[in-house]
């Protein structure tokens, strides 16, 4: 939906604007345009869905389809209008500003900043791109008058937002969507690129179906979520992955196992001494009045702990990651039979 509507904004650009702004319609055509766009991005930020192909795709073409007509009516009704009066006061501009109105370069300012709110808020790569797009699309309409600014800007946008597609290509490869961590695939990459020393750690949320089944799946995502946030903070460079299910893989080069074994027992013991917060749902306020109502009274919670089982093998004697990773398998393998929340050789 980006795409579209830079690709529109330059059609125009180089269609109807490549003449003095005195002639004609050019400069209504020109102040709409510089007017719309900024709509058409903030609009992104709205939408929950950024596809063409989606009821809210479909949506936003209306919209597209219902300003281009509108256009046509303003610049219909206008071209045959002194609008002398209008320029001089309402669209005032200052020549040595900008060829904009005064009004619209403020309003350009006002959309990039709520736009880069939205960024800063939200975090992720389509807010990023619409925001790219609406500060290069404002550059251009605002810096109208330098030689080769609309090519220029544009082509920065559409090479950023290249840029931010294969970024968000690659993160739903390779980065698992629940817990923010690296995912299998990305583990089988790494493993291309292994030197001759190294540790593999197969992790296991210990009883875990159990857990399921007693507090729901939307608990188990959350017990999930935590195990890869500590996960994330374990020492020794190590690299963390998600294998799949609730089984997780910690990986350090240039290390052995015997080295990477303070690392891994730290692991442990941090999500084992975690406290996890099990709120009651069913006693949930159903409206927002009755919850601020309850707010800061006493709530059915209960505390419990999760523990994980470790395997870890490393590359001494065992060449192939995949040999590793067995050899980390069964070793966890052990940690269960050993009576789970251990690390097992």
């Amino acid at each position: 939906m980006i795409a579209i509507s830079m690709a529109i904004a330059y059609w125009i650009i180089q269609e109807r604007l490549q003449v003095p702004l005195s002639y004609g319609t050019t400069r209504i055509e020109f102040t709409l345009t510089a007017f719309l766009l900024p709509i058409c991005m903030m609009a992104t930020f709205i939408f929950p869905e950024r596809r063409i192909f989606s009821k809210f795709g479909a949506g936003y073409l209306c919209i597209l389809v219902f300003m281009f007509f509108w256009c046509w009516i303003i610049t219909v009704h206008f071209a045959d209008n002194d609008m002398t009066e209008i320029w001089q006061t309402y669209l005032l501009n200052i020549p040595e500003i900008s060829p904009l109105p005064v009004i619209i370069v403020l309003y350009s300012i006002v959309m990039c900043g709520l736009s880069a709110i939205f960024v800063l808020t939200r975090s992720n790569n389509t807010d990023l791109a619409s925001y790219t797009c609406l500060l290069y699309s404002s550059l251009t309409f605002s810096l109208f008058s330098v030689d080769y600014i609309s090519s220029t800007m544009f082509s920065i946008a559409g090479l950023l937002l290249l840029l931010y597609i294969i970024t968000a290509s690659h993160e739903l490869a390779f980065i698992d969507q629940l817990t923010g961590i690296p995912g299998r695939r990305a583990l089988e990459s790494e493993m291309k690129h292994l030197g001759r020393t190294y540790t593999i750690a197969m992790l296991d949320v210990d009883h875990f179906k159990k857990f399921n089944d007693t507090y729901g799946h939307d608990t188990g995502d959350d017990v999930l979520k935590l195990v890869a946030s500590i996960m994330a903070q374990t020492g020794g460079n190590a690299k963390v992955y998600r294998y799949g299910g609730e089984e997780f893989t910690v990986l350090f080069k240039g290390k052995t196992a015997k080295q990477s074994l303070e690392y891994l027992e730290e692991l442990r013991e941090d999500i084992a001494d975690y406290d996890l917060i099990i709120r009651d749902t069913s006693t949930r306020p159903k409206d927002n009045k009755e919850g601020q109502a309850k707010r800061g009274k006493a709530n059915k919670t209960k505390v419990v702990n999760v523990t994980i089982s470790i395997g870890v093998a490393d590359s001494e004697d065992l060449r192939k990651p995949q040999l590793v990773i067995k050899a980390a398998d069964e070793a966890l393998y052990r940690a269960k039979e050993g009576g789970r929340n251990c690390v097992s050789e």
